[in-house]
């Protein structure tokens, strides 16, 4: 038994439809938002953001430090005198300044 134009036609429309909609499916999934080619970018995103945090962190010890040598019940005596000498430009009369040049 023969199968009718119209039927025969239309299946074919359906596979092409079909076959179409998978390309497009692969095609995301190589070079889509998410797809392979996305990977090794966003996992060298991923290693710069980390970098990033880990020198964010190391500054912010270093503020926490600093911090908690200018405690006022208990300051660190050579901090808070470089911080008078610096913010007041005093110094000591057996001091000798010696400035540089920034280049």
């Amino acid at each position: 038994m023969a199968v009718p134009r119209s039927i025969a036609a239309r299946d074919r429309r359906r596979q092409w439809l079909a076959l179409g909609f998978l390309l497009v499916l692969a095609g995301f999934a190589v070079a889509g938002p998410w797809g392979l080619l996305a990977w090794s970018e966003n996992a060298a995103a991923l290693e710069a953001r980390q970098a990033e945090i880990a020198a964010l962190a190391a500054k912010r010890d270093a503020l926490r430090n600093r911090v908690r040598l200018l405690d006022p019940e208990a300051a660190d005596p050579d901090l808070a005198s470089e911080l008078v000498r610096e913010q007041l430009g005093v110094m000591r009369e057996d001091e000798v300044v010696i400035t540089l040049e920034d280049e």
